[in-house]
């Protein structure tokens, strides 16, 4: 009797067994290890995004080196013309220099493959000592000039301050972005097709109708 009795605590413990790996252990099983899955994607969805976020730390880093590269470039050479702000840097330059500018004039645009180069003539009257000043603080602007045709002769009437006169081209320089170049291109395009020659009647024989050619 007690071994029948032992034996059937075995088996209700067997039946309780199965039925708690079947109804708890096992379903908690799968889930653990479904758990388990979506956290190593999450991770590995973390450590890509903390990848690509180093590298758009970068990225930004490097845009705002370039805009600030940009930005000094186009101080360098600007896309606009700015003739007021130009022509007020040059008075007041020569106001500082002890020079007077007798002449300032605008000559057009010569155009290359991205930039344009814009000459200014100036006359202007003064000292050597002045003029060399006015081309040494020139050459700080954060402008790009280039002097060119450079002369330069003394005054018949001098005076402490003026004793010369000098003539010279001022070449400052503008870029030519990519809407610009198309209009450009555009113009010179519609000067060739416009351009057309004028075609001549054909000649008549002595009745007066046209020859055969």
């Amino acid at each position: 009797m007690r071994n029948r009795s032992w034996i059937s605590y075995a088996v209700i413990a067997l039946v309780l067994a199965g039925l708690f790996f079947f109804a708890y252990y096992k379903p908690r099983m799968t889930q653990l290890s479904e758990l388990k899955k979506q956290r190593t994607k999450v991770e590995d969805e973390v450590r890509k995004l903390r990848v690509k976020k180093q590298q758009m730390d970068r990225i930004e880093q490097e845009l705002a080196s370039l805009t600030l590269t940009l930005k000094d470039l186009e101080e360098i050479i600007p896309k606009q013309k700015e003739i007021s702000d130009i022509m007020t840097r040059f008075q007041q330059l020569a106001y500082d220099t002890n020079l007077n500018i007798t002449k300032f004039t605008q000559r057009p645009e010569s155009f290359k493959d991205f930039y344009s180069e814009w000459p200014l003539l100036l006359d202007v009257t003064g000292s050597y000592h002045h003029l060399g000043d006015f081309f040494d603080q020139l050459s700080r602007f954060p402008r790009l000039f280039t002097i060119e045709r450079f002369s330069i002769k003394a005054l018949a009437r001098q005076t402490d301050l003026t004793t010369l006169s000098s003539s010279f081209t001022a070449k400052t320089y503008l870029f030519l972005d990519e809407e610009r170049i198309r209009e450009i291109q555009s113009k010179a395009q519609s000067k060739r097709g416009g351009t057309s020659v004028k075609s001549q009647p054909p000649p008549t024989n002595k009745r007066g109708q046209a020859g055969a050619a």
